[in-house]
């Protein structure tokens, strides 16, 4: 693109946004019958915009999306097993690439941070990254659901629920429980319980910082001079970047404290360089 073409670009661009703003502004305010008290207290407890299960029990709308991004993970992962990793090649393609890129980078933080027992380690991190990455990105689809109060909700991210950042901070909880247990057999059993308040910090640490985007998303929306052009930076910037650094801090913490509690007593150490220098 030649400078005056990008010059013209910028110039149509910012007028455009001028233009966006000016009709903003004269609109006016917000109409919502509701306040944005409720508003922004019912995007945390879903306790007026709930979802029915098949007709079975009325539930979050954060269920209903976890429930789509398992499955659709859950396919893409057996296509991929079936269709695409008997075909790869010894010169890679770019999606070969790319999927071997992803996994080398989760093995190698497995490694580094857990030189003992860190197979399984592997495998947990991938995928639990893989699944919080995915599952903040969901939000922006904007999937409809029709709500038990007559109306729609868009599909928020499945870990905006308390519950599943609860359950996902336990899980990998037990995940390092059970490296310590395979490492360091009852130490690691202690070396693990010394870190009782783990899972509740990660589980809150995740919650909190992809609901605080929600919650921004969902302020700018509800004042309708603000809701033009804005959001969709604002939602997206915000979606971004929780999505790759609540992957990457969680996982990270897991590997690293999986590292401390599987890592053997120094009499095993010692007893294993022995036997190595004695062959």
């Amino acid at each position: 693109m030649s400078k005056k073409k990008r010059a013209v670009f910028i110039v149509v661009w910012v007028a455009l946004m001028v233009i966006v703003l000016v009709a903003a502004l004269l609109v006016g305010g917000s109409s919502e019958s509701e306040s944005i008290k409720v508003v922004m207290r019912d995007a945390v407890l879903h306790g007026t915009n709930k979802v029915s299960l098949f007709g079975i029990k009325d539930v979050n709308p954060a269920y209903i999306s976890s429930l789509i991004v398992c499955g659709a993970l859950l396919v893409f992962a057996a296509v991929i097993r079936i269709f695409v990793i008997p075909k790869f090649k010894m010169v890679p393609g770019k999606f070969q690439m790319l999927l071997e890129q992803l996994v080398s980078f989760f093995d190698n933080l497995a490694k580094t941070s857990s030189p003992h027992k860190n197979s399984f380690l592997g495998a947990y991190v991938f995928a639990a990254g893989v699944y919080i990455f995915v599952g903040t990105l969901f939000e922006l689809f904007g999937i409809q659901a029709p709500t038990t109060a007559g109306g729609t909700i868009s599909l928020p991210a499945p870990l905006s629920d308390i519950n599943a950042a609860i359950m996902l901070g336990c899980l990998s909880y037990l995940v390092i429980l059970s490296g310590g247990i395979a490492g360091a057999k009852i130490k690691g059993v202690g070396r693990t319980l010394k870190e009782f308040s783990l899972p509740i910090s990660m589980s809150f640490r995740l919650f909190g910082a992809l609901l605080s985007g929600l919650l921004v998303t969902e302020l700018v929306y509800y004042n309708i001079s603000l809701s033009f052009v804005l959001p969709v930076f604002v939602g997206i910037m915000f979606t971004l970047l929780h999505a790759l650094i609540q992957a990457y801090v969680l996982t990270m913490l897991t590997a690293m404290f999986y590292g401390e509690v599987s890592e053997p007593p120094v009499k095993a150490i010692k007893k294993r360089l022995s036997k190595s220098t004695n062959k």
